[in-house]
């Protein structure tokens, strides 16, 4: 497979909303429990500063993607936050750690400083161990800070890194 990252159109949106809502539905990531439609995912899509796209050079399909915009405003305007999903499919075959390094460029190409994850689940191994191979900066645990999809609650630990 060969991937590459682009910005979002609005072609995009049919894969795009399936590989974001397959995240959202398993409730065990994303903090958002609402599945977004054409016209919302297209609208939260274009609003962020930023949208990556992942897909397979060869086939076209879309395997994953990123948001990335402020994680406040003001005087901490600098710091900036993203999301990623990858198509359950992909998972593991390193799509993760492409969008991470994209993302990370694409916010310094933005002007942002700083790189902040508010809410990585315990659980997710997988992004623990990529953040931490990648420079990011455990900030401590937030005990029960996530809701997962059976009711209970599990721990989050934010991250950092310096752009």
């Amino acid at each position: 497979m060969n991937v590459d990252i682009r910005g979002y159109e609005k072609k995009d949106i049919l894969e795009a909303i399936a590989i974001w809502n397959e995240v959202v539905e398993e409730g065990v990531a994303f903090p958002q429990t609402e599945v977004l439609t054409e016209s919302s995912g297209d609208e939260f899509f274009s609003e962020q500063t930023f949208t990556g796209i992942a897909y397979d050079m060869d086939s076209g399909r879309i395997v994953g993607l990123y948001i990335l915009h402020p994680n406040n405003v003001g005087r901490c305007g600098h710091i900036c936050n993203t999301s990623y999903a990858v198509k359950k499919e992909f998972r593991g075959k390193g799509i993760g750690k492409k969008l991470v390094i994209h993302s990370m460029e694409k916010a310094k190409e933005q002007g942002f400083r700083i790189l902040q994850f508010n809410a990585v689940v315990r659980s997710n191994e997988r992004a623990l161990r990529l953040y931490e191979k990648l420079g990011f900066v455990k900030l401590g645990i937030i005990p029960g800070g996530f809701l997962m999809k059976d009711g209970t609650y599990e721990d989050i630990i934010p991250h950092y890194r310096i752009l």
